[in-house]
């Protein structure tokens, strides 16, 4: 799996479009890309389920499975990110998640097998996944 946390008004959300393509690449060879609306970072996903998943759609040809919107950080947050967050620390073994589109590769067996920055784009992961797919490396 990757889980991400998506904001479809953000600077980086041209990452959707590198996204759905692991989705469409890899998808049939076990890969789920998961996506997790979330509005705690300067408000970039305003909008309720169904209007995001409306924009992910028409903007971004998402067809990859988005859930219902979360916090992701704080007293709020979603289960497992805050699963997520303790098992897998960011940058200077921080647990917060720093901004949208942070990136959890998770196993078959359910190990974290690595967290990605907001910044690593979908392309740079691809190699990770391959990997982990037993596919071949991507060109």
């Amino acid at each position: 799996m990757l889980i991400v946390n998506t904001a479809t008004k953000c600077g980086l959300a041209p990452q959707f479009d590198g996204l759905e393509k692991l989705h469409q690449t890899y998808g049939d060879k076990g890969l789920a890309v998961l996506g997790f609306p979330c509005g705690q970072f300067a408000n970039q996903e305003p909008g309720d389920n169904d209007q995001i998943q409306e924009a992910c759609k028409i903007n971004f040809g998402v067809t990859f499975p988005l859930f219902a919107k979360v916090d992701v950080n704080g007293s709020g947050a979603h289960p497992l990110f805050r699963y997520l967050t303790e098992n897998a620390r960011g940058f200077l073994g921080s647990k917060a998640i720093k901004w949208n589109f942070t990136k959890f590769l998770v196993d078959q067996e359910g190990r974290i097998v690595k967290r990605f920055a907001p910044t690593d784009k979908p392309e740079k992961i691809e190699s990770h996944i391959a990997k982990l797919l037993g596919a071949p490396a991507p060109v």
